[in-house]
C-alpha cells in the first residue's frame, strides 16, 4: 500500500514559455521577446528562479517555483500574465506556449527495438504507428521519445536549374501545393429518406501523385509538372540522427517519466505494457531491455532492506548477551516489530513513501526503538533481584524510570522537529526522515510504558533460577560497576579537569570541522554513467557521426571484455550537444574495478579525438537534472562583452586548478554565421517583398513544411528542399531566383549582400540577468565546496564590472542545504535545551546533560575523518541525530540522581549511586545503537556510499559521548548542580504548603 521510490517527493514545480519569431536573431528575440516576457512573470508569488534563452527565431523561459507551489495554478499565473504581455510583442510573433515542464526530462528506461526486415525508417513509422501510443498512455509516463527516430515524409528536392528554365520560383510550387493538395467539405445532398455529405478528397496520395503535379501552363499550353523541376521521393524527413547499440543500428525507446511520478512503478507499468506489444511484434522484430535507471534504485532498497534485518538480529543479539535468557530478551525485542508496524501505519496515513531515507530513518531507529524497553526492563530486573515480587516490581520500577524515558523520547523527537519545518528541496528531502524517525520512537516510548511493564511482571525470574551464563554475565557487570564507582569517586576530586576535557573537544571538533571538506551528497556509484560529447561550434551531423563512431570504437573493447553491459550511442544528443553514449556497467558483484575508475580511464581515451570536448559523467540522484554536471557558476551583469571578457580571465585561472575538469561554458561567440542583408530600395523598386525573399531562402538553404498526404491513416508532411550539392559554398546562393512585380526572374544575388560572421548561437539569462554559465566537473577527491570556493575568490578577484554571482543545480542545492543544516543544528540544540528545561524544571540542569552534545560531535567528526568521508546533507544529518542520541544517557544518570537526593542521599553519594546504577542500561542502549550503524559501515552495494557515511557518523559519535559521558556528566552534575533541586522536590513543597495553608472559602 505504500509507495516506493528513490527519494521522497523533491521535484519544483516547473512552467516552459516557448515563442517562435521566425527570421529574428537571437539579440532581437532577447531584447523584444524574452525581456519583456520576464519583465511580466518575475511578480507572480512563489518564483525561485527564472531561467531563459534566446535563440535565432524562438526563446525559451522556464519558471522554477518553491516546492510547495500548485503546478496548475502556478500555470494559471503564467498564462495570465503572458497574456497581458502580447499587445508588447512583435506581430509577426506566434502567440507563446505554456506549458507544465519536469526539472528532469531524461529518459529513466530506454529499449532497443531492431529487426531483421525492416530498415530504420520502416522501424520507426511502425514505432510510431503500433507501440508509441500505447507506452504514451501507461499510468506515470509523460512522453516517449523515439532514438534514432526517422519519420516518413514526401521529400520534393528542388532543381534550381530547372526551375530557373521554366521560370517558376519556389514559391510558386509552395502555393500550388497548399491549394491543389486539400481536402474540403462540398455540401451535402438531400433526399426525401437520407442525407449525404459531400467533400472533396485529396488527390495527391502517392510519389506519382506528386510528380503530376502541375505547376504552370508553359508556352503554347504545355503543362509544366512538379516532377520536371524536382525529384520526388518518399523517405525520411530528416535522415541525421543515429541510435546504436553496441555497435549495431537500432532505434531506442526513452519513457519519460511525469513530474510527480514514482520510477519504480511508471518502469514496472511500461515493461507490463511492452509484454503485450512484443505477443503482436512482426517476425523478426525484438524489444529488448537497454537502460534502466529503476535497477539502482531498486537494489538500492534491497539493501537497505538487508540492513535493516541485519541491524534488527544485531541488537537482540546484544540485547540477548547482555541479560543472558531469551525470556528477558523477547520483552526489549518485541518492541521493533510493534515500532516498525505502527511507523508503517503512520507513514501510510500521513501519505508518505517507502523510500531511500525512510528506510535509512528505520535502521537507524532500530537502536532508538529497544532503548526505552531496555531502560525498563533493567530496572524492574534489578528490583526483582533486590526480592521485590514480579508484579511490585513492575509498578514500581516503572513509575521510577518513566519520567526519564518520556524525557529522552521527547528530546529525540524535539531534535527532528526543526527539520520538518525546513524550506525548500532540502527540506522536503528530509521532512519524512524526520517523521519516520520520530514515529518509531514515540510508538517505542508507548511500548516502552505499557507493553513491557506487563511483559516483565509475567516472564522475569530471579538469576537464582536462570542459566549460568545470565548468572556470569550479571557477576560481570557487577565487578564493572564496582570499578566504575570507584574510578568515578577519584575522578570527582578532579571537577576542573571537566574544563579542559570540553574546551579540548571543543578544539578539536573545530578543526576538524575545518579540515574536512564538504560537498551535497557522496559520490554514488549508480551503474550507469554517460559520455557527452560537444563538436566544434556549427558542426554539421555528419561530423558529429563520425566523431561518436570513433568514440563508440573505444568505448566497445570494453564490452567485449565484459567491463561494461552495453553502449549506446545517440547523434545528436541531449540539449543541441553533437552526440551521448549511455554506458552500462555489469551488476554490482560482477565488476572488476569499480565505476568511477573505469570513468576515469574512458575520460582519458576520449582526449585521443580531437576537435571536439567529450567527457564521462554519472548520472546524480540529488541535485539538478540527473545528467547535470556539479559545477554550475553563473556570471550576471548588463553586457555579454564584459561578462565574456570576465568569464575568460576566471577561466584561464580555472584551468590550472588540477581539481577542475571539462571546463565549459554555454556562452560560444564562434558560431559561424552568414548575415544577409537585404538592398530594400532595389527590392521594392522591383515589387520583391522581404517575406518572399526569407522564404525562399528558407526552402533552398533550409526546408519547409507546406503541406501534408495520409497513407495508411496517418499523416506524413510534404517538404520542399533544395539540394546539399547545389548550396555546398554561400556563392551558390546567386542562383536563386525570386519574382518581381512583373513576374520576371530577379536573382538573389542581385538584391543582398553576404557576411560572414561569427556571434553566439544562444543567449542566456538568469533571474532576469544576462549570464553565463560555467560548468565543470571535479576530478578525484576535489570536493563541490572547494571548487565553489575557489571559483568565487577568483570571480571576485576578476569582477571589475560589477558582476553578480550564482549558482545552479547541485552548486545552488548545496549552498541551500548548508546554510539550512547550520540553521537547524542551532535551532535542535535550542529546543532541546528548552524541552529539558521544561521537564526538569531548572536550566541548570539541561546545561548538564548538553554538555555530552561535543562530545559525539568530537567521535563524529574523527570518524569522517578517518574513513576520508565528507560533510554533505546525510553527515549532517546525523550530527543532529547525535544531539539526542548523546543527551539521552545523561539524563537517564541526572533523573536518577534527583530520585536519589529526593530519597534523602547525601548529593556527592546520589550522583555515583545513580551513575553506577544506570552504567549496565546505558551500556546496553548505546551498544544497540552502536550496533544498528554497524551495517551501515560496512554497507556494501548499490547506495552504500551515503548510508556509510551516516553510519560512521552515528557509530563513531556515540561510541566517544557514551565513554567520556559517564564521566563528564557526574562531574559537570557535581560542579554545577549542587544548589539546584528536583522536579520531585518542588512538588513536596507545594503539598506542604498545601497542608500548612488549607484552601478557605470565599
Amino acid at each position: 500500500m505504500l509507495p516506493l521510490r528513490e527519494y521522497p517527493d523533491i521535484e519544483s514545480p516547473i512552467v516552459n514559455v516557448s515563442t517562435n519569431y521566425t527570421g529574428a536573431s537571437a539579440e532581437v528575440v532577447e531584447t523584444k521577446i524574452t525581456q519583456i516576457l520576464e519583465n511580466h512573470i518575475s511578480g507572480i508569488e512563489g518564483i525561485k528562479s527564472i531561467n531563459s534563452s534566446s535563440r535565432n527565431g524562438s526563446s525559451n523561459i522556464t519558471i522554477e517555483f518553491n516546492i510547495d507551489r500548485d503546478i496548475d495554478a502556478a500555470a494559471n499565473d503564467v498564462r495570465e500574465r503572458v497574456s497581458r504581455a502580447l499587445d508588447r510583442l512583435p506581430e509577426q510573433v506566434r502567440p507563446p506556449e505554456v506549458s507544465k515542464s519536469n526539472s528532469d526530462d531524461s529518459p529513466i528506461a530506454w529499449f532497443v527495438l531492431n529487426s531483421e526486415t525492416m530498415d530504420t525508417l520502416q522501424l520507426s513509422d511502425y514505432a510510431q504507428r503500433f507501440i508509441v501510443d500505447r507506452l504514451a498512455v501507461v499510468d506515470g509516463v509523460s512522453n516517449v521519445r523515439i532514438g534514432g527516430e526517422r519519420k516518413y515524409a514526401m521529400k520534393v528536392w528542388l532543381n534550381r536549374q530547372a526551375m530557373a528554365a521554366r521560370g517558376i520560383t519556389s514559391s510558386d510550387i509552395e502555393q500550388v501545393l497548399r491549394r491543389e493538395n486539400v481536402e474540403l467539405p462540398a455540401g451535402e445532398i438531400e433526399s426525401l429518406d437520407r442525407d449525404f455529405s459531400v467533400r472533396i478528397a485529396r488527390s495527391y496520395k502517392t510519389q506519382d501523385d506528386f510528380n503530376n503535379l502541375v505547376i504552370k501552363r508553359g508556352e503554347q499550353g504545355y503543362l509544366v509538372r512538379l516532377g520536371e523541376v524536382a525529384d520526388v521521393h518518399l523517405e525520411a524527413a530528416d535522415d541525421e540522427s543515429t541510435f546504436r547499440g553496441n555497435g549495431k543500428n537500432m532505434i531506442g525507446l526513452g519513457i519519460v517519466k511525469q513530474a510527480k511520478a514514482n520510477t519504480l512503478e511508471v518502469v514496472d507499468n511500461a515493461r507490463k505494457e511492452l509484454e503485450k506489444i512484443k505477443r503482436n511484434l512482426p517476425q523478426g522484430t525484438t524489444i529488448q531491455d537497454s537502460y534502466d535507471s529503476s535497477i539502482f534504485i531498486r537494489e538500492s532498497i534491497t539493501e537497505v532492506y538487508r540492513t535493516l534485518a541485519i541491524a534488527m538480529i544485531l541488537v537482540v543479539l546484544v540485547i540477548y548477551i547482555f541479560l543472558g535468557n531469551i525470556r528477558a530478551t523477547l520483552i526489549p525485542a518485541v518492541t521493533v516489530p510493534v515500532a516498525l508496524v505502527a511507523t508503517f501505519m503512520f507513514l501510510l496515513a500521513m501519505g508518505y513513501s517507502i523510500n531511500l531515507l525512510t528506510l535509512l530513518a528505520l535502521v537507524l531507529a532500530i537502536g532508538l526503538v529497544v532503548d526505552d524497553a531496555i531502560v525498563m526492563l533493567e530496572n524492574i530486573y534489578r528490583r526483582i533481584e533486590l526480592g521485590e515480587p514480579k508484579l511490585l516490581a513492575a509498578y514500581r520500577g516503572a513509575r521510577e524510570v518513566g519520567f526519564a524515558i518520556i524525557a529522552t523520547t521527547l528530546v529525540l523527537v524535539a531534535v527532528f522537529i526543526p527539520l520538518v519545518f525546513m524550506d525548500g528541496r532540502i527540506g522536503a528531502l528530509f521532512t519524512e526522515f524526520a517523521f519516520a524517525v520520530s514515529a518509531a520512537v514515540l510508538f517505542s516510548s508507548i511500548t516502552a510504558l505499557t507493553l513491557s511493564p506487563a511483559l516483565c511482571s509475567k516472564v522475569l525470574k530471579p538469576s537464582n533460577k536462570e542459566n549460568r551464563f545470565s548468572q556470569w554475565m550479571d557477576n560481570q557487570f557487577s565487578r564493572l560497576e564496582q570499578a566504575y564507582r570507584r574510578v568515578l569517586q577519584r575522578n570527582l576530586t578532579r571537577k576542573y579537569s571537566l574544563i579542559v576535557m570540553l574546551a579540548l573537544a571543543g578544539f578539536t571538533s573545530y578543526s576538524l570541522f575545518q579540515q574536512i571538506p564538504s560537498e551535497l551528497t557522496p559520490k554514488e556509484d549508480r551503474g550507469t554513467f554517460f559520455v557527452m560529447m560537444n563538436g566544434p561550434e556549427g558542426a554539421s551531423y555528419e561530423n558529429n557521426a563520425e566523431n561518436m563512431a570513433k568514440i563508440e570504437e573505444r568505448l566497445l573493447p570494453y564490452v567485449e571484455s565484459n567491463e561494461l553491459s552495453r553502449v549506446l550511442v545517440r547523434v545528436p544528443g541531449w540539449g543541441g550537444q553533437g552526440g551521448v553514449a549511455i554506458i552500462g556497467m555489469p551488476d554490482w558483484d560482477e565488476r572488476k574495478r569499480s565505476t568511477w575508475e573505469v570513468i576515469d580511464e574512458i575520460s582519458g581515451k576520449m582526449q585521443e579525438v580531437t576537435d571536439i570536448r567529450a567527457f564521462a559523467i554519472m548520472r546524480r540522484g540529488i541535485g539538478g537534472g540527473g545528467n547535470a554536471r556539479p559545477i554550475e557558476f553563473v556570471l550576471q551583469g548588463n553586457d555579454y562583452d564584459e561578462l565574456a571578457a570576465w568569464r575568460d580571465r576566471i577561466l584561464a585561472r580555472a584551468r590550472d586548478n588540477k581539481g577542475l575538469v571539462r571546463l565549459d561554458h554555454d556562452y560560444k561567440e564562434t558560431f559561424p554565421q552568414f548575415l544577409i542583408s537585404i538592398n530594400k530600395t532595389r527590392a521594392a523598386d522591383l515589387g520583391v517583398s522581404v517575406n518572399a525573399i526569407g522564404q525562399t531562402l528558407e526552402t533552398m538553404l533550409g526546408q519547409r513544411r507546406v503541406t501534408t498526404f495520409i497513407d495508411r491513416g496517418e499523416e506524413y508532411d510534404v517538404i520542399l528542399k533544395g539540394t546539399k550539392a547545389d548550396f555546398s559554398a554561400p556563392d551558390n546562393i546567386a542562383d536563386i531566383y525570386v519574382k518581381s512585380r512583373s513576374d520576371a526572374l530577379v536573382p538573389l544575388d542581385s538584391l543582398i549582400t553576404i557576411k560572414e560572421e561569427a556571434t553566439a548561437a544562444r543567449l542566456n539569462r538568469y533571474n532576469r540577468m544576462r549570464a553565463i554559465t560555467i560548468t565543470a566537473n571535479l576530478a578525484g577527491n576535489y570536493t563541490l565546496e572547494q571548487a565553489l570556493d575557489f571559483l568565487n575568490k577568483v570571480a571576485a578577484e576578476e569582477n571589475d564590472i560589477d558582476g553578480a554571482i550564482d549558482y545552479k543545480g547541485e552548486s545552488q542545492l548545496f549552498y541551500e542545504g548548508a546554510s539550512a543544516m547550520t540553521y537547524v543544528f542551532i535551532l535542535a540544540l535550542t529546543v532541546t535545551f528548552l524541552v529539558l528545561a521544561a521537564q526538569f524544571e531548572s536550566f541548570v540542569h539541561p546545561l548538564v546533560i548538553m554538555l555530552t552534545v561535543p562530545l559525539g560531535l568530537v567521535g563524529a567528526m574523527y570518524g569522517l575523518f578517518l574513513t576520508d568521508s565528507t560533510l554533505n546533507i546525510y553527515s549532517q544529518i546525523g550530527i543532529v541525530m547525535l544531539i539526542g542520541l548523546s543527551a539521552k544517557n545523561g539524563i537517564l544518570i541526572v533523573e536518577f540522581a534527583n530520585q536519589l537526593r529526593d530519597k534523602g542521599i547525601v548529593f556527592e553519594q546520589a550522583i555515583v549511586d545513580a551513575a553506577a546504577q544506570r552504567l549496565r542500561p546505558i551500556i546496553m542502549t548505546s551498544l544497540t545503537t552502536v550496533m544498528s550503524s554497524i551495517p551501515l559501515v560496512f554497507a556494501t552495494g548499490p547506495g552504500f556510499e551515503s548510508r556509510m557515511v551516516i553510519g560512521v557518523v552515528i557509530f563513531a559519535g556515540v561510541s566517544v559521548a557514551t565513554i567520556l559521558t559517564l564521566f563528564v556528566i557526574p562531574t559537570a552534575y557535581t560542579l554545577l548542580a549542587k544548589k539546584t533541586q528536583s522536579p520531585e522536590e518542588t512538588s513536596k513543597r507545594l503539598e506542604e504548603q498545601s497542608q500548612q495553608y488549607p484552601e478557605q472559602e470565599m
